[in-house]
């Protein structure tokens, strides 16, 4: 990984000189709450029936209320062949929601005055002059549209390859994406429809290592994951006092099981898929999502609410399972807007090398959930054993039970 001993070493002063802990305090670390609410043995009921019925080695599900953990559940291993059981300290693979981090530093630079949502994307990224825009000038694709999946580029970051075991999981340098831009072309008007895009997602990256002079794994961690006391999560392969948590990663289908490359480099496309985290740290994210006035003062100092509530805003009409799920459901910046059973919820998903993720808030009620599986099952046969289908399951269970309860 790019600037791992910078990304150690500032995790190592994070811990201890500017952690709170070494101030004489604890950290604001989300608190399992007891008793656990009323509807949550009937999600739990639900959430390990069909974990089994979909063959899924390993799951967690938190669940945060009022800036704390009010419920949780761990089910399954997180190695299958040694039969370590998943624990509270597992780490997963959080694939795509990293591209809420990204879009926070994008606000956080925009408040900052470095950028307005608005500017054409080349101003930052100038290599993009080489794509091709059959609509007019590439500067009509903005930093909004990037962040709103709406910019016109393409779904896969690569235009060929990665069907081999021997490709490179994903491009591991930034000149292997300048190559493909020339190849690369605009798939319709900037602006005017939805069409999710990975390459997007990198070129915003881009952007917050041209402007902050980091990389970005180093941007983020001092400026999110530190003030939000995320002192477990990391990008790329784990740190090695972690290897031992870092859960391991499968498919299934008709075939059988089979273990996926679970501890890997995302390469340049760290941007947009390449955090890793146990649950905790990420309901202490969530929490910092959902807001909480007892802590507006480390929450303001990550991203003032009025720039977070702008980034839950419907931007434009989505598609189901890019990113978003549901027939009704909105990109916002960085995020999906969507709704369920009657309620609204914001959220993203995260999908890669065999695991499934999801993170919910729903503002009404202050409350949300983050769920990983180990295992992104498919099949032939019955849709409904499939991982995509149990994390929907899982969804619908927590709206009728958690969110319209309150």
């Amino acid at each position: 990984m790019r600037s791992f001993v910078v990304v150690i070493g500032l995790w190592a002063l994070g811990s201890g000189l500017w952690g709170l802990k070494a101030l004489g305090q604890e950290p604001p670390t989300p608190r399992a709450q007891s008793p656990e609410p009323e509807g949550w043995p009937r999600v739990v009921s639900l959430y390990r029936q069909r974990l089994a019925d979909a063959g899924i080695v390993g799951s967690s599900l938190f669940f945060v209320r009022d800036g704390q953990i009010a419920a949780k559940a761990v089910e399954g291993f997180q190695d299958e062949k040694t039969r370590r059981p998943v624990d509270e300290d597992t780490i997963y693979h959080w694939a795509s929601i990293t591209k809420t981090f990204t879009g926070i530093a994008v606000m956080q630079l925009r408040d900052r005055g470095l950028l307005s949502l608005d500017d054409p994307i080349v101003k930052f990224v100038p290599e993009l002059r080489r794509v091709h825009n059959p609509f007019g000038d590439i500067s009509q694709v903005t930093i909004r549209h990037l962040m709103s999946h709406s910019g016109g580029f393409r779904a896969g970051t690569w235009p060929w390859g990665g069907d081999e075991p021997w490709h490179p999981f994903e491009p591991t340098e930034w000149q292997q994406v300048v190559a493909m831009l020339p190849y690369t072309r605009i798939l319709f008007k900037p602006g005017t429809q939805y069409s999710y895009s990975n390459p997007g997602i990198i070129f915003l990256g881009r952007t917050i290592e041209a402007l902050s002079g980091d990389d970005y794994e180093v941007y983020i961690t001092k400026n999110i994951l530190m003030p939000l006391d995320m002192h477990r999560t990391f990008f790329d392969r784990a740190p090695y006092h972690l290897v031992g948590h870092r859960s391991h990663s499968y498919t299934r289908d008709d075939s059988g099981l089979h273990e996926m490359r679970f501890d890997f480099d995302s390469g340049i496309t760290v941007s947009n898929g390449g955090l890793n985290a146990p649950l905790a740290d990420m309901a202490k994210y969530l929490a910092f999502l959902i807001g909480d006035d007892r802590r507006r003062e480390q929450y303001d100092a990550v991203l003032k609410r009025a720039s977070l509530d702008e980034m839950f805003v419907r931007e434009i009409r989505a598609v189901d399972g890019e990113g978003g799920s549901g027939t009704d459901v909105f990109a916002g910046l960085s995020c999906f807007v969507e709704r369920h059973e009657g309620a609204e919820l914001v959220g993203h998903s995260g999908d890669q090398n065999g695991f499934i993720s999801h993170l919910y808030l729903h503002r009404p009620s202050r409350s949300g959930y983050v769920v990983s599986f180990n295992t992104n099952t498919s099949t032939k046969g019955d849709p409904r054993r499939t991982t995509r289908a149990v994390d929907d399951d899982v969804r619908d269970v927590i709206v009728r039970e958690m969110f319209l309860r309150q």
